[in-house]
């Protein structure tokens, strides 16, 4: 059993696919107020800043903790999370045809391990129709995910080859854990 430092619906259901146990909760750390720009620093700096604010909540020796957070990166920008439809559609346009990368730093803390790890999923995307961009938007699917990207859903069909694992561009690299935790 281990405790899940985010209220990520999707980090949820790949723990649950997995078969680990585990309860949800959340912790208090505003990534905004990090000014860093590098995607690989900034997941890096934001995890970290989870961890800290769930080490200070609860205790690792009772119930070990995960936390973890997710960015993507095309044509070396960090894309955050859409602010609106203007920014879904200049977001989408920087991956439509090109490389995005998206990355996921999970850190897990037990009485016995301290795993962090920094995984990328790498996905060559073929061009984006606009009218399927429209749609999208209009669905607010893309509401609160990094890079307004979801591989599971509206990126799917537009994937042209994929290189790592698709729970890491999901939002956590249950493939490492696993190892670590079995």
């Amino acid at each position: 059993m281990l405790r899940l430092c985010s209220t990520s619906q999707t980090r949820a259901l790949l723990l649950r696919d997995a078969g680990t146990r585990f309860v949800q909760c959340s912790v208090d750390f505003d990534e905004d107020a990090l000014a860093i720009t590098d995607p690989k620093s900034f997941v890096y700096h934001a995890t970290l800043g989870k961890y800290r604010a769930a080490l200070s909540a609860f205790d690792y020796r009772e119930m070990p903790l995960l936390v973890a957070d997710t960015v993507v990166m095309a044509q070396g920008k960090l894309l955050r999370k859409a602010k609106d439809a203007d920014d879904v559609r200049a977001i989408l346009h920087t991956q439509s045809g090109n490389i995005t990368s998206i990355l996921t730093c999970m850190i897990y803390k037990s009485a016995a391990l301290e795993l962090i790890d920094l995984s990328a999923t790498h996905y060559l995307f073929d061009p984006f129709d606009c009218d399927d961009i429209e749609a999208y938007i209009r669905s607010n699917e893309w509401q609160g995910k990094a890079g307004a990207c979801m591989v599971e859903g509206f990126c799917k069909r537009y994937i042209r080859e994929v290189r790592g694992f698709e729970s890491t561009a999901m939002g956590l690299s249950v493939e490492v854990l696993k190892a670590w935790i079995q």
